[in-house]
C-alpha cells in the first residue's frame, strides 16, 4: 500500500493572497484578550487532550496552533519535551511569560500550521486543542500534523463541533461576516468525525473519535456571554468590526448572539460540545 503525505519539500501554498490571509488571521487572534478566554473558560481542554494522548516524561511533543499554551503547558508539566507553535506571536508571548512564571521549560515558535518548519517524523506526539481547526486549508494542516509525527506516534486533536454551542455561534455570525476566501473550509468541520477521518485517511490507524462537553459557568445570561466575546474573542471582534458602519446589523447580531447564549444556558450552566480525536500515525 502506498500512502502519500506532504513531506518537507512538498509545495505549500505561498501566494501573496495566502500570506495576506495568514497575516489577517494572526491579527484577528491578537485582537481582544484571548488569554482571558483561556483562563476564564477553555483552559481545562488542554489537559483533557494531553491525558487522552498519554503524554508523559521523555516524549517529544508538538502543540500546533498552541495559542497561549492550552495543551503545551500541561504537556510540559508532565515532563515531556514540548514545542509550541502558533501563527500569532502575541499569544505565544503570553504563554512564554506564564511558563517562565511557573518555571516550566518549553520552546515557543511562530509558525504556520499549514507549513510546519520541522523535518518528517520529528515528534512522538502532535496535538492541537481548538487550534488547528482554524487553519483555513484543512487538508494541508492535517497532512502537516501527520508528516511531523513519527510512525507509531500519536496525533490528538480537540475541536468544537458544528452542532455544538461554538459551532452554532459561528453559524449565527456567518450572515454578518465577510465571505470566506476561496479554498477555505469552515473551522467547525474539524468537529465532525467523518471529516477528520477523511482528512487523515490511510495515514493513521486506531482512530478514536469521542464527543464530549465542556460545562461553562462563566455567564449569567446570553447578553453577558455576547458582551464578553465582543470584548475578548478575536473572531467575534472581527465580525463586529466588519459591520461597524451598519447600526442595524450590529443590533441584529447583538440580539442573535444573546438569544443563542440564552438557549444554551440552563440553571447557570452552558454545554459546549467538542470532538476529541486520537489516532496512531501509520
Amino acid at each position: 500500500m502506498t500512502i502519500t503525505i506532504n513531506t518537507s519539500d512538498t509545495a505549500i501554498t505561498d501566494t501573496a493572497a495566502d500570506r495576506a490571509l495568514k497575516a489577517k488571521h494572526a491579527a484577528m487572534w491578537a485582537s481582544g484578550n484571548y488569554s482571558a478566554v483561556v483562563t476564564d473558560v477553555v483552559a481545562p481542554l488542554g489537559g483533557i487532550l494531553v491525558d487522552a494522548v498519554g503524554v508523559r516524561a521523555g516524549l517529544c511533543v508538538l502543540d500546533v496552533a498552541a495559542g497561549t499554551g492550552t495543551a503545551a503547558l500541561p504537556a510540559a508539566r508532565r515532563g515531556a519535551t514540548v514545542t509550541a507553535i502558533d501563527l500569532t506571536p502575541e499569544l505565544l508571548a503570553v504563554g512564554r511569560a506564564d511558563a517562565a512564571a511557573e518555571g516550566v521549560d518549553l520552546t515557543w515558535q511562530t509558525a504556520d500550521a499549514e507549513a510546519l518548519p520541522f523535518p518528517d517524523a520529528e515528534f512522538d506526539a502532535v496535538v492541537s486543542a481548538i487550534g488547528v481547526m482554524f487553519a483555513p486549508h484543512h487538508q494541508l494542516a492535517a497532512d502537516e500534523l501527520l508528516r511531523v509525527c513519527r510512525p507509531a506516534g500519536t496525533v490528538g486533536v480537540l475541536s468544537w463541533t458544528p452542532e455544538g454551542f461554538i459551532g452554532q455561534m459561528f453559524a449565527v455570525m456567518k450572515p454578518y461576516a465577510p465571505s470566506p476566501p476561496p479554498g477555505a473550509s469552515p473551522a467547525p468541520l474539524w468537529g465532525s468525525a467523518d471529516h477528520v477521518r477523511q482528512l487523515f485517511g490511510e495515514g493513521v490507524t486506531d482512530l478514536l473519535a469521542r464527543q464530549r462537553s465542556l460545562w461553562v459557568t462563566r455567564f449569567g445570561d446570553g447578553a453577558e456571554f455576547r458582551d464578553y466575546f465582543k470584548a475578548n474573542y478575536g473572531p467575534t471582534i472581527a465580525v463586529y468590526r466588519f459591520i461597524a458602519d451598519d447600526p442595524a446589523k450590529v443590533a441584529a447580531l447583538d440580539a442573535d448572539l444573546a438569544a443563542l447564549g440564552d438557549r444554551y444556558l440552563t440553571d447557570g450552566v452552558m454545554q459546549w460540545d467538542y470532538l476529541l480525536v486520537t489516532a496512531t500515525r501509520r
